[in-house]
């Protein structure tokens, strides 16, 4: 079963699912796959020094694939054997669920540890996803996306972060 290499759901994220899907994708490159890395995004019990209920994740869902779209592409521009998978939780999570999954293959490591760190940093800075956050005695919407995508000094910032 093929699998869209990126989405916004609600459904529980497979992280198995995104490195099959990244895998196969490098496969047909000459080189084949040697790394995959991965990434997953739980929602962790505290923040900010408040006792975490749950979360609620909305986003715009054609716009977000769009922009992971644009992250993808821009890796490709930066790693060309990379291929990334990314997706995101929209809808209620529990402490400890996933809430956003990324994988990313490449022929040799370094790219493949760079193109997901990448992925992760970009989707903070451009994609619209919203967090709710519900904790003891309230909740609070928390800042989403604030970067314009064109901004190159955030695209570099990212890139920075990435190749630490």
């Amino acid at each position: 079963m093929s699998i869209a290499r990126l989405a916004v759901t609600t459904e529980r994220l497979d992280l198995d699912a995104l490195i099959g899907a990244v895998s196969s994708a490098v496969e047909a490159d000459a080189e084949g796959t040697g790394a995959i890395t991965s990434f997953l995004g739980l929602v962790r019990e505290h923040n900010l020094g408040r006792r975490v209920i749950k979360l609620e994740y909305e986003a715009y869902e054609p716009l977000a694939v769009r922009t992971f779209e644009r992250i993808a592409d821009e890796i490709t521009e930066r790693w060309p054997a990379a291929q990334v998978a990314v997706h995101h939780r929209v809808g209620v999570l529990a402490i400890g669920e996933a809430s956003v999954a990324i994988a990313a293959a490449s022929p040799h490591r370094a790219d493949a540890f760079a193109a997901c760190r990448y992925a992760i940093e970009r989707i903070k800075q451009i994609v619209p996803i919203w967090k709710r956050e519900f904790f003891d005695g309230g909740d609070v919407w928390i800042e989403g996306a604030t970067a314009d995508p064109d901004d190159a000094a955030a695209r570099e910032d990212a890139y920075r972060r990435a190749c630490v």
